[in-house]
Protein backbone atom coordinates (compact mmCIF):
# COMPACT_ATOMS: atom_id res chain seq x y z
CA UNK A 1 0.00 0.00 0.00
CA UNK A 2 2.73 2.52 0.94
CA UNK A 3 4.82 1.45 -2.02
CA UNK A 4 1.81 1.96 -4.31
CA UNK A 5 1.28 5.53 -3.03
CA UNK A 6 4.98 6.32 -3.38
CA UNK A 7 4.97 5.21 -7.05
CA UNK A 8 1.87 7.31 -7.68
CA UNK A 9 3.49 10.38 -6.06
CA UNK A 10 6.67 9.93 -8.14
CA UNK A 11 4.82 10.66 -11.37
CA UNK A 12 2.18 13.08 -9.96
CA UNK A 13 4.62 15.58 -8.44
CA UNK A 14 6.59 16.21 -11.67
CA UNK A 15 3.32 16.35 -13.63
CA UNK A 16 1.92 18.98 -11.25
CA UNK A 17 5.15 20.99 -11.56
CA UNK A 18 4.93 20.95 -15.37
CA UNK A 19 1.26 21.99 -15.30
CA UNK A 20 2.03 24.84 -12.84
CA UNK A 21 4.91 26.02 -15.03
CA UNK A 22 2.72 26.07 -18.14
CA UNK A 23 0.03 28.02 -16.32
CA UNK A 24 2.63 30.53 -15.08
CA UNK A 25 4.04 31.00 -18.59
CA UNK A 26 0.55 31.49 -19.97
CA UNK A 27 -0.42 34.08 -17.36
CA UNK A 28 2.89 35.91 -17.90
CA UNK A 29 2.27 35.96 -21.66
CA UNK A 30 -1.21 37.47 -21.37
CA UNK A 31 -0.39 40.08 -18.73
CA UNK A 32 0.33 43.57 -20.02
CA UNK A 33 3.22 43.90 -17.54
CA UNK A 34 4.62 40.39 -18.03
CA UNK A 35 8.28 39.59 -17.49
CA UNK A 36 10.37 39.15 -20.62
CA UNK A 37 11.57 35.56 -20.92
CA UNK A 38 14.65 36.56 -22.88
CA UNK A 39 16.38 39.79 -21.88
CA UNK A 40 19.05 42.00 -23.39
CA UNK A 41 21.82 42.28 -20.80
CA UNK A 42 24.26 44.24 -22.98
CA UNK A 43 25.71 47.48 -21.61
CA UNK A 44 23.70 49.45 -24.17
CA UNK A 45 20.46 47.99 -22.84
CA UNK A 46 21.41 48.14 -19.15
CA UNK A 47 22.58 51.75 -19.35
CA UNK A 48 19.61 53.30 -21.13
CA UNK A 49 17.34 56.22 -20.38
CA UNK A 50 13.64 56.01 -19.56
CA UNK A 51 12.73 55.88 -23.26
CA UNK A 52 15.19 53.07 -23.97
CA UNK A 53 17.92 55.08 -25.71
CA UNK A 54 21.42 53.94 -24.82
CA UNK A 55 23.48 56.35 -22.73
CA UNK A 56 26.74 54.48 -23.34
CA UNK A 57 29.69 56.34 -24.79
CA UNK A 58 32.59 54.20 -26.00
CA UNK A 59 36.14 54.82 -24.86
CA UNK A 60 37.32 56.23 -28.21
CA UNK A 61 34.56 58.83 -28.32
CA UNK A 62 35.07 59.73 -24.65
CA UNK A 63 38.82 60.12 -25.20
CA UNK A 64 38.17 62.33 -28.22
CA UNK A 65 35.83 64.56 -26.22
CA UNK A 66 38.44 64.69 -23.46
CA UNK A 67 41.19 65.72 -25.92
CA UNK A 68 39.00 68.49 -27.39
CA UNK A 69 37.90 69.56 -23.89
CA UNK A 70 34.34 69.13 -25.17
CA UNK A 71 32.90 67.23 -22.20
CA UNK A 72 32.77 67.36 -18.43
CA UNK A 73 33.56 64.06 -16.75
CA UNK A 74 31.73 63.26 -13.52
CA UNK A 75 32.96 60.60 -11.14
CA UNK A 76 29.91 59.13 -9.42
CA UNK A 77 31.90 57.29 -6.74
CA UNK A 78 32.28 58.38 -3.10
CA UNK A 79 34.89 61.10 -2.37
CA UNK A 80 37.41 58.70 -0.81
CA UNK A 81 37.46 56.56 -3.98
CA UNK A 82 37.66 59.68 -6.15
CA UNK A 83 40.67 60.86 -4.15
CA UNK A 84 42.42 57.53 -4.71
CA UNK A 85 42.29 58.04 -8.49
CA UNK A 86 40.04 59.54 -11.16
CA UNK A 87 40.04 60.71 -14.76
CA UNK A 88 42.15 63.85 -14.98
CA UNK A 89 39.96 66.93 -14.66
CA UNK A 90 36.88 64.96 -13.61
CA UNK A 91 34.58 66.44 -11.03
CA UNK A 92 33.30 64.37 -8.14
CA UNK A 93 29.51 64.14 -7.90
CA UNK A 94 28.94 61.09 -5.70
CA UNK A 95 25.59 59.50 -6.41
CA UNK A 96 24.96 58.65 -2.74
CA UNK A 97 25.31 62.35 -1.83
CA UNK A 98 24.03 63.96 -5.04
CA UNK A 99 21.68 66.27 -3.10
CA UNK A 100 24.62 67.65 -1.11
CA UNK A 101 27.01 68.23 -4.04
CA UNK A 102 24.74 68.98 -7.01
CA UNK A 103 24.14 72.67 -6.31
CA UNK A 104 27.89 73.28 -6.01
CA UNK A 105 28.41 71.96 -9.55
CA UNK A 106 25.18 73.05 -11.26
CA UNK A 107 26.65 76.19 -12.88
CA UNK A 108 29.63 74.29 -14.28
CA UNK A 109 27.34 71.57 -15.63
CA UNK A 110 25.04 74.14 -17.29
CA UNK A 111 28.03 75.36 -19.32
CA UNK A 112 28.90 71.85 -20.50
CA UNK A 113 27.91 70.50 -23.88
CA UNK A 114 28.39 66.84 -23.03
CA UNK A 115 28.45 65.29 -19.57
CA UNK A 116 30.06 61.88 -19.15
CA UNK A 117 29.35 60.07 -15.90
CA UNK A 118 31.49 57.14 -14.84
CA UNK A 119 32.30 54.91 -11.91
CA UNK A 120 34.37 51.74 -11.80
CA UNK A 121 33.51 48.11 -12.41
CA UNK A 122 31.29 46.50 -15.04
CA UNK A 123 28.41 46.13 -12.61
CA UNK A 124 28.73 49.63 -11.10
CA UNK A 125 25.40 51.38 -11.55
CA UNK A 126 26.25 54.69 -9.85
CA UNK A 127 27.07 56.44 -13.12
CA UNK A 128 23.83 55.26 -14.71
CA UNK A 129 21.77 56.53 -11.78
CA UNK A 130 23.64 59.84 -11.89
CA UNK A 131 23.08 60.18 -15.64
CA UNK A 132 19.34 59.56 -15.24
CA UNK A 133 19.21 62.13 -12.46
CA UNK A 134 20.99 64.70 -14.63
CA UNK A 135 18.56 64.07 -17.47
CA UNK A 136 15.67 64.62 -15.06
CA UNK A 137 17.31 67.90 -14.05
CA UNK A 138 17.18 69.02 -17.68
CA UNK A 139 20.65 68.24 -18.97
CA UNK A 140 20.44 67.02 -22.56
CA UNK A 141 23.65 65.27 -23.63
CA UNK A 142 24.43 62.99 -20.71
CA UNK A 143 26.39 59.79 -21.35
CA UNK A 144 27.85 56.90 -19.35
CA UNK A 145 31.35 55.49 -19.72
CA UNK A 146 30.86 51.88 -18.59
CA UNK A 147 33.60 50.58 -16.27
CA UNK A 148 34.96 54.10 -16.69
CA UNK A 149 38.05 54.36 -14.57
CA UNK A 150 39.32 50.87 -15.37
CA UNK A 151 39.01 51.18 -19.16
CA UNK A 152 40.46 54.70 -19.01
CA UNK A 153 43.52 53.50 -17.06
CA UNK A 154 43.96 50.42 -19.26
CA UNK A 155 44.07 52.70 -22.30
CA UNK A 156 46.84 54.74 -20.65
CA UNK A 157 44.75 57.92 -20.61
CA UNK A 158 45.46 60.68 -18.04
CA UNK A 159 44.38 60.18 -14.45
CA UNK A 160 44.91 62.11 -11.24
CA UNK A 161 44.69 61.57 -7.50
CA UNK A 162 43.52 63.79 -4.68
CA UNK A 163 40.66 66.26 -4.53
Amino acid sequence: MILERLRQALWQVPLLMVIAGLIALGVNQWRSDGIALIGDWSAEARFADAVGNSLVVDLDEAAGLFERNAAIFLDARPPNQYDEGHIQGALNLPWQEVDRYFMELADRLNAAGTIIAYCDGESCDLSHELALFLQEMGFGDVRVLVNGLTVWQQAGLPTATGG
